[in-house]
């Protein structure tokens, strides 16, 4: 092949791959419309992008920092045992959100993480950074160590919640980094369980987990979080089971309360594809006998 025709090959690739980074689909041009800014769909066996939009758009990703938090702390030597108060200082004063955690509240780390990742639980997850050793700030430099370690050059942490807005990562990314926490045995358990409750003195607290789609049947989900802050809009990753096959979903900077979930919706149909009409059993026609 001489130079000029391996160059229009080569710009014509480039231009292909190009047009799939940006558009929908990699894996069909009739692929659904999506209302999250940001989305990467992934084949988690074979590394395969099936659909991706905007896939290399640093943005915030709010409470999904929380799988960064739970791989920190379970990489660390911590006893998961060991009771942890909750504190004035775990307070959210950046932006004021509501917990139903009472400053007071003593649970051990193992069910702090659970809050973190099944309620999304800002406390929880500022207590388990402010008792690891060293401290908050030595957490934080361990995210952003961690980070580096799994090759997400886009990820940058600030703190250990989402709640900062400094906390950012592609959409590409973000799928290595939900493949990496699901090879955490605890985050699969921790952030599908459906709900749990404890008693904190008098009080019986009960938590849900903020994923709508873990309660129902028809998903089959290894691993999931999802976050919320006004400029990120509404977040979801998960690891699951569609169409016989394991897939990472990565949803950014949703707008709509329920779009997140009717993205990850129209994703699974998408991906099963069309369901076969039911076939009509043709009746037989009546022979009716001639009398003699």
């Amino acid at each position: 092949m001489d130079l000029n025709n391996y160059s229009k090959l080569l710009g014509g690739m480039i231009c292909t791959m190009a047009v799939c980074l940006q558009g929908a689909s990699m894996h069909d041009t009739r692929s659904p419309q999506l209302f999250s800014a940001a989305a990467v769909v992934q084949d988690q066996r074979t590394g395969e992008y099936l659909m991706a939009k905007q896939p290399e758009t640093p943005m915030p990703i709010a409470s999904i920092t929380k799988l960064m938090t739970a791989m920190v702390v379970l990489d660390a030597p911590v006893d998961m045992a060991a009771p942890i108060t909750i504190e004035e200082d775990d307070k959210d004063t950046l932006r004021h959100s509501r917990s139903r955690l009472p400053v007071g509240t003593t649970l051990t780390r193992r069910q702090a993480l659970l809050l973190a990742l099944m309620a999304s639980e800002n406390r929880a997850a500022h207590a388990l950074a402010r008792t690891f050793p060293g401290g908050l700030d030595t957490f934080v430099i361990a995210m952003n160590e961690k980070a580096k370690q799994l090759g997400l050059g886009t990820a940058h942490f600030e703190d250990p919640t989402g709640l900062s807005e400094g906390n950012v990562c592609t959409a590409m990314d973000l799928t290595r980094m939900v493949d990496a926490a699901f090879q955490y045995e605890q985050i699969r358990a921790c952030s599908t369980q459906a709900e749990t409750s404890f008693r904190s003195g008098r009080r019986q607290l009960e938590f849900h987990n903020t994923n709508a789609l873990i309660r129902n049947p028809k998903w089959h989900i290894g691993l999931s979080k999802t976050g919320y802050i006004e400029e990120g809009g509404r977040c979801l990753v998960m690891q699951t089971q569609v169409a016989q096959r394991p897939v990472l979903i990565v949803l950014l900077n949703s707008t709509g309360k329920n779009t997140r979930l009717g993205d990850a919706m129209r994703i699974k149909q998408w991906l099963e594809g069309p369901v076969p009409a039911p076939k009509i059993a043709r009746r037989r026609p009546h022979h009716h006998l001639r009398h003699a």
